[in-house]
């Protein structure tokens, strides 16, 4: 068996990484970029820090920064229109994991025209849009180093999933230094993201040795320093290792697909304005239970590799070890519960069933150990509430 790997060309890992935009953008041939971010990047002066560094190396650019948290098939028509009016050449894409998608779907969309649901899983977009230069702010979405992006459908409430090479940026500049001033609660949900993405993409039915080899460093960076980033942001040490962790689970993630917490969770967000790495968060427990007996071994090696058990653990005594933990993250990081979290019981659950649909249609859980039925994925969702 062969597996194929996909990566940006150029990945630019470290303290000050992001102050290299200009020269890997001569590197690329590139000469007119447009910056997508948001408003929050403005105001915390990165779009400013890359526009100055982008004018050491004579290259002027325009900024679109109205992307918005959790896109949508509408929010990011403002940006589409943009690109094919300025005759851009490429993209740099500064933020979370919500600018760098809408910066994907731009791309492809301010190319080649269309909706964002004409791309959508089970299509596999091959076709290269415009150049993106990724450069996160976030430890958690691995967004930089992925072919995935994830818009919603506003009319039909669904967070579609978008695939292919033609999503993956051409550079990621993952710079430490760019997370130092994040709040508590996006550590806590975007870390949760992460170890999510290093968990799925080690126990998934695609996983190869390439993606083990990236998920279990992930874990192991992930776990320990995840505490330690949310109590104290200034810990650069524990950023650093955060900031590694989040791309290189990424890397694992977009070479051997998530499973059932992922498809579970996108519906959550659709219909409830849950950020993603919340629902993941509140999913994780849950769905690692109900999936850990049909992949015993694996399951024991998260917990190795997030040195919550030993090497000398039985498979049965680090499972067991696992699930503490998880929980014990959870309760750390306040991650809540949807009802703390403000949806009524009565919505989620006249939604349910649909939910259900909605994961079994991306694809995601066919790739658990454990494959649900629609009625086990609706059960899962009412643990949520017990």
């Amino acid at each position: 068996m062969n597996s194929q790997i996909v990566l940006p060309r150029i990945i630019q890992v470290g303290a000050g990484a992001s102050t290299e935009i200009g020269n890997v953008l001569k590197s690329l041939g590139c000469k007119k970029p447009l910056i997508v971010t948001d408003k929050m990047m403005v105001q915390l002066g990165y779009v400013e820090h890359v526009r100055a560094q982008l004018s050491y190396s004579d290259i002027d650019v325009d900024v679109y920064a109205d992307t918005v948290p959790e896109p949508t098939d509408v929010s990011i028509l403002a940006g589409v229109e943009k690109i094919q009016q300025g005759n851009f050449d490429s993209i740099i894409a500064i933020g979370g994991g919500s600018p760098i998608d809408s910066a994907k779907a731009m791309a492809v969309l301010g190319k080649y025209g269309g909706k964002i649901r004409d791309y959508k899983v089970p299509r596999i977009v091959n076709e290269l849009g415009l150049p993106i230069i990724a450069i996160p702010t976030t430890a958690g979405t691995g967004s930089e180093v992925t072919r995935v992006t994830v818009i919603t459908d506003e009319e039909q409430d669904e967070k579609m999933l978008c695939m292919g090479m033609g999503f993956m940026p051409v550079a990621a500049l993952v710079d430490f230094e760019l997370t130092i001033s994040l709040p508590a609660r996006t550590t806590a949900d975007t870390g949760i993201d992460a170890l999510t993405h290093a968990m799925e993409a080690y126990v998934s039915k695609k996983a190869n040795p390439y993606t083990d080899s990236q998920a279990i460093q992930a874990m192991g960076l992930l776990a320990p320093n995840l505490r330690r980033a949310y109590h104290d942001g200034e810990d650069k040490e524990a950023r650093e290792a955060m900031m590694l962790g989040a791309t290189l689970a990424g890397i694992a993630f977009s070479n051997a697909s998530v499973a059932l917490v992922h498809g579970m969770s996108r519906p959550i967000g659709a219909f409830f304005h849950v950020p993603h790495g919340l629902s993941n968060a509140m999913l994780l427990p849950c769905v690692t239970e109900y999936s850990i007996s049909a992949s015993s071994a694996r399951y024991a090696d998260c917990a190795r590799a997030m040195t919550v058990a030993s090497q000398s653990d039985s498979d049965n005594v680090a499972n067991k070890k696992l699930m503490n933990e998880l929980v014990a993250i959870n309760d750390e990081l306040n991650v809540p519960s949807p009802a703390d979290y403000g949806i009524e019981k009565s919505d989620f659950f006249d939604v349910l069933e649909i939910m259900a649909e909605q994961a079994l249609a991306s694809g995601s859980p066919a790739n658990n150990p454990r494959v649900p039925t629609k009625g086990e994925i609706v059960d899962i969702y009412k643990k949520l509430w017990v």
